[in-house]
């Protein structure tokens, strides 16, 4: 019996754990299935290899060499990079025609927020709160790049974003994981459709797993140091409601997770992602992550490429660790064939699923680029998007909406620089057909006088603006000096009814490696704002930013502000149709805007301390600032409207449920303005005693309402079963039986409440 033990039940103990590795290398497909047995080790690990050939925006020094003869010796599995049914045709040709096995390659791209017709930045989208209109976005995205032969999309970006410093939370949902997985959701929905194959859609790929919007310091790149329980409660569920909705392919983060690289991390690449999640999918290494683990200190470029396929990584981008290390690697006995195999079966199914095995060439239409790209259609969506993003943060004695007619000073250094609408990462996108401000107001009002002067510079810095314009001139200095350009602005000014200020960020001072300790308007921007007010006219701030930015000292100014984000290709346009009333702005915040950036990271979910803060008067020994409240500027979900609203009638169906019961809340919204408008309605719940310390509100629950003027709507939200669950201690997803709070209202501090007993 002891020999028994010893020996045999350990052999099915290992068996056991192979098992599922094993089958995973025979493919369901039977095409599939009948090119690995033909392929040798060489043309396996050459599927592994993403390339590309240069030409677009690339996030490292490296661009690939050699593409044409990689691609010919069978060593490429796919390139971005490069769009237009004729280029890719060319490559596609070189693969099916002039390599043994004639397998297509992806063609993937950058499609963030629009192709060609380039909808507002992620982060202003989402502030839209509408996921019907997230989804047609990514739909038309989809169309758009599907017409210029690309067939896999590096998007959503669904990082839970807290600290604005980090210039990526422009790409991303904000700070939320509720508001964000229905985002995620909806984005892999309209990019994917319901039929890979269909030449119109597009492969998703939710980035970056995983954690990436937790860099320390707020600096791109930077390590990430957190608890499983804060990990699976509010940063991992947008990515696994991407997952859900059956996206496609995942990409990996730079930064580390419990100590080790993504991109080389087991535990999250094949425990959870793939055995506890069920993801079907490919794995892709982003930009040379592969290799950038020799710098995070954990071996040679073989032991990093051996660790990362050894970990769940499939598909190797730009690097080549696995092009030139794997054979070694197989030879040495450090990785095995079959896991290269396993790699490259996902790699053919997801081409097999594109449809490219039937018709390689099913993308390469040369008619669609001018039938399905930059359409009327798909700028009017584009202008809806923008014009629904923008959030009104205070509206200055009713000025808003502007009059069309009268004397229009349109000031500021973001009124008409073309080359700031599109916003950051829109790499597939053109600046010169953004249409500025200062068009889209004269468009709009024909009859008023709108006149323009620059009145500052973006900054006067040029050390700063040097670092800004890598990807051309989005900071331009001015030849005149500083004090020309204020004195120009304000001669306008003074000759004008009323003024509107176009300030903020330009684009690239947001994004990817665009991280910022000074998130204040710069000095030269401040000190026009200043002489404006002076002046006594009244002033608008439209304000466009990829980020929160610290605007107390012109929130307590006499001025209105309008939050546009970057806008996109129909910036202007947008912007007077909110401007002027014909759209009534209805966008909420996704992410809370500090007082100062000593109060970051700040969000709404905080949790309870034993020592909570004082309301009202400071008090010591209490969880406060000396120097600052604890409150933010803006919280989370808030947005003004030209128009208010009143919320009465909060009930629920019920105040005791079961565990499987849903929770119906039902209030009366009216309308008690002066414009037709909508409202977000927002749903937060309070767990007032689990088994770990709870967040003092969750958003559980939002809905967007239109309600004519003078008129009340009677509003539902339900809460399901799973809303009450969280991650306990042992990350069990549990609900655990107590009493409930529900808040609904207007933003995150919303104080109408009921209660119920979870029994």
């Amino acid at each position: 019996m002891n020999i028994i033990k010893k020996t045999f039940l350990p052999f099915l103990f290992h068996l056991a754990i192979l098992y599922p590795l094993l089958g995973q290398t025979k493919s369901e497909i039977p095409l599939v299935q009948e090119l690995l047995q033909k392929m040798t080790l060489e043309e396996k690990i050459g599927q592994l290899n993403l390339l590309t050939p240069g030409g677009g925006v690339a996030t490292g020094a490296v661009i690939s060499q050699n593409v044409e003869e990689k691609i010919k010796a069978g060593q490429v599995g796919g390139l971005f990079g490069i769009a237009g049914p004729a280029k890719i045709r060319i490559v596609q040709e070189l693969a099916i025609r002039q390599t043994r096995l004639k397998i297509p390659l992806l063609i993937g791209s950058d499609v963030i927020h629009g192709y060609k017709t380039t909808f507002p930045i992620p982060l202003g989208s989402s502030a839209s709160w509408d996921m019907e209109l997230l989804e047609r976005a990514a739909r038309m995205a989809a169309r758009e790049a599907t017409a210029d032969g690309i067939n896999w999309n590096f998007s959503p970006m669904v990082d839970i974003a807290r600290d604005p410093r980090w210039g990526r939370i422009a790409e991303g949902a904000g700070e939320d994981p509720y508001l964000g997985s229905a985002i995620a959701a909806a984005m892999v929905r309209g990019y994917q459709g319901e039929d890979l194959s269909d030449s119109t859609t597009m492969m998703a790929c939710v980035k970056h797993f995983a954690l990436y919007g937790a860099s320390q310091a707020g600096r791109d790149y930077h390590s990430v140091d957190m608890g499983r329980v804060k990990m699976f409660n509010q940063y991992l569920p947008p990515y696994k409601a991407a997952i859900d909705a059956g996206a496609a392919s995942v990409m990996t983060s730079f930064n580390d997770v419990d100590g080790v690289p993504a991109t080389g991390n087991r535990w999250l690449l094949t425990n959870l992602l793939r055995d506890t999640w069920g993801f079907q999918g490919f794995v892709v290494s982003d930009y040379t992550s592969v290799n950038e683990m020799v710098a995070h200190g954990l071996g040679n470029l073989q032991t990093v490429s051996a660790l990362s396929l050894k970990a769940g990584l499939d598909m190797d981008m730009v690097g080549e660790g696995f092009l030139t290390t794997l054979k070694k690697s197989v030879d040495e006995g450090k990785v095995t064939e079959e896991e290269i195999t396993r790699a490259c079966l996902r790699i053919l199914e997801a081409k097999y699923k594109l449809g490219l095995f039937e018709d390689p060439f099913r993308y390469l239409d040369d008619s669609r680029p001018k039938k399905d790209i930059l359409t009327a259609e798909h700028r009017e969506l584009a202008r809806e998007i923008a014009s629904r993003s923008f959030v009104l943060l205070k509206n200055h004695q009713d000025v808003l909406p502007l009059r069309k007619k009268g004397e229009i000073a349109l000031v500021g250094p973001l009124a008409d620089s073309r080359n700031n609408m599109l916003g950051t990462w829109a790499p597939t996108g053109n600046p010169n057909l953004a249409v500025t401000i200062l068009e889209g107001l004269k468009k709009a009002a024909p009859n008023s006088s709108i006149r323009y002067a620059k009145g500052a510079n973006i900054t006067d810095d040029v050390e700063l603006a040097k670092r800004v314009n890598v990807f051309g001139p989005r900071v331009v200095i001015d030849e005149r000096t500083p004090e020309v350009l204020l004195k120009e602005a304000i001669d306008l000014a003074k000759q004008s009814d009323i003024v509107v200020a176009v300030v903020g960020e330009a684009t690239e001072m947001s994004g990817e490696a665009a991280s910022r300790t000074n998130l204040s308007l710069p000095k030269a921007q401040k000190k026009m704002i200043q002489a404006l007010v002076e002046t006594g006219k009244p002033i608008v701030l439209v304000l466009m930013s990829g980020r929160p930015l610290v605007i107390s000292e012109e929130f307590e100014l006499p001025v209105s502000i309008l939050q546009v984000w970057h806008p996109g290709v129909e910036a202007g346009n947008a912007v007077a149709d909110v401007l002027f009333g014909t759209y009534n702005p209805s966008g909420k915040l996704t992410a809370t805007w500090p007082r100062n950036v000593g109060q970051i990271p700040i969000y709404h979910s905080v949790k309870h301390t034993g020592r909570p803060p004082a309301t009202g008067e400071f008090k010591k020994f209490r969880s406060n600032y000396l120097d600052s409240p604890n409150t933010p500027l803006f919280p989370f979900g808030y947005g003004l409207s030209y128009t208010t609203f009143t919320y009465s009638d909060l009930h629920l169906d019920k105040t005791e449920i079961g565990p499987d019961e849903s929770l119906i809340i039902g209030l009366t919204l009216t309308n008690t303005g002066d414009f037709d408008g909508e409202e977000v309605v927002q749903l937060y719940l309070r767990d007032m005693e689990r088994s770990i310390t709870p967040p003092v509100k969750q958003l559980k629950g939002f809905k967007k309402v239109s309600v004519p003027k003078g008129e009340s709507v009677q509003v539902t939200l339900t809460l399901s079963p799973e809303d009450l669950k969280f991650y306990n201690g042992e990350l069990q997803f549990v609900a655990e039986p107590g009493d409930f709070e529900v808040f609904v209202g207007t933003d995150s501090d919303s104080s109408l409440k009921a209660s119920f007993t979870l029994k």
